[in-house]
């Protein structure tokens, strides 16, 4: 199977990148977040409010160890890397790509946290959830891009030029 698996923090782009590079590609386009959204019936919020937010992860690690994509660019959730049988089986039906940007640009891209749906712990800090998220990401990726300072259009050229 070929895939590309993208992985990084909300706001890092995933779904933006995974949609151009998808046309690019020729490749279909698939967000995990909306086939969480379809198989479950319910908004991302909803599942998190009835569930809770571990409630949410399992979820979230189940739907996204049950993908079975062919010649498609996957946008996965930012906390899809909590998964552990999910990010394996992402790494065995293709290549995972990690969006890396910094804790200070995400924070600008995201603005209200809540309004955005990022799911912080009590107490816990956006710079908190970074800290904790990036070994996850360097871990499971196949491969980083630096998406500091470039353009989509630059993103997506890198990633399709080492396919």
């Amino acid at each position: 199977m070929k895939n590309m698996i993208l992985i990084g923090m909300p706001g890092a782009g995933k779904s933006t990148v995974g949609v151009v590079l998808a046309k690019k590609l020729g490749y279909r386009f698939i967000d995990s977040d909306l086939v969480i959204q379809e198989r479950t019936g319910k908004l991302l919020h909803e599942i998190i409010s009835e569930r809770g937010v571990d409630g949410f992860l399992q979820v979230e690690n189940e739907i996204n160890a049950s993908l079975e994509e062919d010649n498609a660019v996957i946008a996965t959730g930012g906390s899809v890397v909590y998964g552990e049988e999910a990010m394996e089986h992402l790494r065995l039906i293709g290549q995972v790509i990690y969006l890396q940007l910094s804790c200070e640009e995400i924070a600008c891209r995201l603005g209200d946290l809540n309004e955005r749906g990022v799911t912080l712990r009590d107490g816990q800090t956006l710079q908190d959830l970074y800290n904790e998220r990036i070994p996850l990401y360097e871990r499971y990726a196949h491969r980083i891009v630096n998406c500091e300072g470039k353009t989509i259009r630059d993103i997506v050229s890198e990633i399709a030029a080492a396919k």
